[in-house]
């Protein structure tokens, strides 16, 4: 019987992961993550390493990878999760009763509307650390294209990660700042530079990039 951890497990990737980056022999991940970045010998020979004779600089953490997606395809595929989940959410409330508090008493109203966000956040939490546990895609990603991937090791994030990253993005949504923090966490990605990782990317140390 084998000994290895399943995929997902939230330990370290298989070895055989086929997205898994290959860093060059002698060099670590070129993750800014990993302990020895900044320390590998310089890619072009020499004390600078910048081949117009500049500073050195550490490998790019993106090599080995596929190019970083477009910010605008990641927005509409998060639209896309955003509108499947969010008809799976209704329904639940729905079939729970949820919607049929008296909205003319405090009590009440308060408990329909954190009802509703328990079930938002377990919904859309596990609809995210789930699929992306499986391949690094929800259906929306898959549809246009993308892929999450760990920027340490480019391979598909354990269950660990993208339970990190699901919670940053979908707890604030469902309790307090709804499609606010959405744009905030997700929008973070059109400005930031080098990887365009968003808030959450940025809390589960994951990249997002093009598979097409």
């Amino acid at each position: 019987m084998s000994t290895e951890p399943p995929p997902g497990s939230g330990q370290q990737p298989p070895e055989d992961d086929p997205f898994r980056k290959q860093p060059p022999p002698g060099q670590g991940s070129g993750s800014p993550y990993d302990p020895s970045y900044g320390n590998q010998p310089p890619p072009y020979g020499g004390a600078g390493g910048d081949p117009y004779g500049g500073g050195s600089y550490p490998t790019d953490p993106l090599a080995g990878m596929p190019p970083l997606a477009d910010s605008g395809r990641r927005t509409l595929a998060r639209i896309i999760d955003m509108i499947l989940v969010g008809i799976v959410v209704w329904l639940v409330t729905w079939a729970f009763g949820v919607h049929e508090y008296d909205v003319g008493s405090d009590g009440a109203s308060y408990a329909k509307s954190l009802g509703q966000s328990l079930v938002a956040a377990v919904l859309y939490i596990g609809y995210d650390t789930v699929m992306l546990a499986k391949s690094g895609q929800t259906l929306g990603k898959k549809w246009l294209g993308l892929r999450v991937a760990d920027l340490d090791s480019g391979s598909t994030p354990s269950v660990q990660t993208n339970l990190i990253r699901a919670a940053v993005l979908w707890i604030p949504f469902a309790f307090c700042c709804a499609c606010i923090w959405t744009a905030i966490s997700g929008g973070w990605s059109f400005f930031d530079k080098p990887y365009k990782q968003g808030l959450h990317d940025k809390a589960a140390k994951t990249v997002v990039v093009s598979t097409r």
